[in-house]
């Protein structure tokens, strides 16, 4: 479908486009992160059909439900990393996928009861912690050095391009399955189609892989491994300072999530239409990742990240002067330019500077360490802001972003300018 990579040393988009492997996982990433997006939609139609558990409000039970879909981030975040240096990657992404889309067909023909379904939502989202650090410790083995910030640049659009999309398309395409495919079964159906496409696009994908089954070196030794990870991050001070970086953008993303429904108030907007900038934010980041991606090479020893905080910081602290909404969606959008600043450069330097029987270790504490950051300014963003006030909240967040983004390019200038 795809022909292979020519051996010329064009960046861009343009040679992403004729490698056949990297396309292939591409296409069944963004079909898989659609899935992922569907079926979170899914669990909360389904709730009308079951009966609360006693003594459990109807309001707990979502809380419940999204508990059990973020709990194994947090928990097993570290464990698939451990796995994907010790299997095959593509058998685990294409079999994680093939999982998640069995377990959902279960739903239908299970008791309609609360904890059951929890259950399910529990296992889906602990197999997706095994396909997360497995994608990207491919990406490097499909994709020349050169590539690699063109390759993270479209990953990283076509993530946020699913997390908008997915959310929005998620209700009309489930109820278009149920009048369409079934009442009692088309909703689930169409998120098992999404899962089996991903597997069945990235089935063909042939790379060389560091670990196959037939090696001697199988045996799972979980606390070692994590261990042998922190080792390693804790030696080699360029990818721990890339990875906090991405831990402090993703802080600030969490944040702004709960900040967010604060702002829509501001601007005279329904609470429930917070989404707008959020969508912003990714529309920006989305167009930062494209630049990135298609002139990257024009900006190699550009302080990008430093630029990228800075660019975050100012408009955290713009925010608090502003008054017209066209203007905070614009400056949503800059948020997300200076966003993907830091996010590309610096998943691309984890990808170079890690060595190929490292890189699931090294991802799965990476994921581990995001989804922390994604769940804890989740929980405290809100009381703070009630304890001081949204202003106070941003302007501290602004001063924060601008400290980190210049204490770590201080500490890595001189070797970041030789890698990005």
């Amino acid at each position: 479908m795809f022909p292979t990579e020519p051996a010329a040393v064009n960046k861009g988009f343009g040679v992403l486009l004729r490698n056949r492997g990297f396309m292939l996982l591409w296409i069944g990433q963004l079909l898989s992160q659609l899935a992922d997006k569907v079926f979170f939609v899914l669990m909360i139609a389904l709730l009308e059909n079951y009966p609360p558990p006693a003594g459990l409000a109807e309001n707990s039970m979502y809380s419940a439900l999204m508990v059990a879909f973020t709990v194994p981030a947090i928990v097993f975040g570290s464990a698939g990393g451990v796995f994907v240096d010790r299997f095959p990657k593509k058998l685990i992404m294409v079999g994680s996928d093939v999982v998640r889309g069995l377990l959902t067909l279960l739903i239908p023909f299970l008791p309609r009861e609360f904890l059951i379904l929890l259950i399910l939502t529990f296992a889906i989202s602990t197999v997706t912690q095994f396909f997360a650090p497995a994608e990207q410790a491919v990406i490097p083995l499909l994709v020349k050095r050169e590539n690699l910030m063109a390759a993270n640049a479209l990953f990283s659009s076509t993530m946020m391009g699913a997390l908008i999309v997915g959310f929005a398309i998620g209700e009309p395409m489930l109820s278009w399955a149920k009048s369409s495919l079934g009442p009692d079964y088309g909703q689930e159906l169409i998120v098992v189609i999404l899962y089996l496409s991903s597997a069945g696009m990235m089935q063909p994908i042939n790379f060389k892989d560091n670990r196959t089954i037939g090696d001697q070196e199988v045996a799972i030794h979980p606390w070692a491994d994590f261990k042998q990870g922190l080792r390693y991050l804790k030696t080699n001070r360029l990818v721990l300072n890339a990875m906090l970086q991405l831990v402090t953008l993703y802080c600030v993303f969490a944040a702004l999530v709960v900040l967010a429904i604060q702002l829509a108030a501001e601007f005279g907007l329904k609470e429930k239409q917070f989404g707008f900038f959020l969508a912003a934010a990714g529309v920006g980041m989305v167009i930062g990742a494209a630049i990135l991606g298609h002139w990257g090479d024009k900006f190699h020893h550009k302080p990008l990240p430093l630029i990228g905080f800075l660019m975050m910081a100012v408009v955290l602290g713009t925010f608090t002067f502003v008054h017209k909404l066209s203007l905070a969606l614009i400056l949503c959008a800059v948020l997300g330019i200076g966003a993907a600043l830091i996010g590309v450069p610096m998943q691309t330097l984890i990808q170079q500077q890690t060595p190929p029987s490292m890189l699931g270790k090294v991802f799965g504490f990476q994921n581990h360490a995001i989804n922390i950051a994604l769940s804890a300014p989740l929980a405290i963003t809100g009381p703070i802001t009630d304890a001081l006030s949204l202003r106070t909240v941003l302007v501290g967040m602004s001063v924060i972003v601008a400290i980190i983004g210049v204490w770590a390019w201080q500490n890595t200038r001189k070797v970041l300018q030789d890698v990005i």
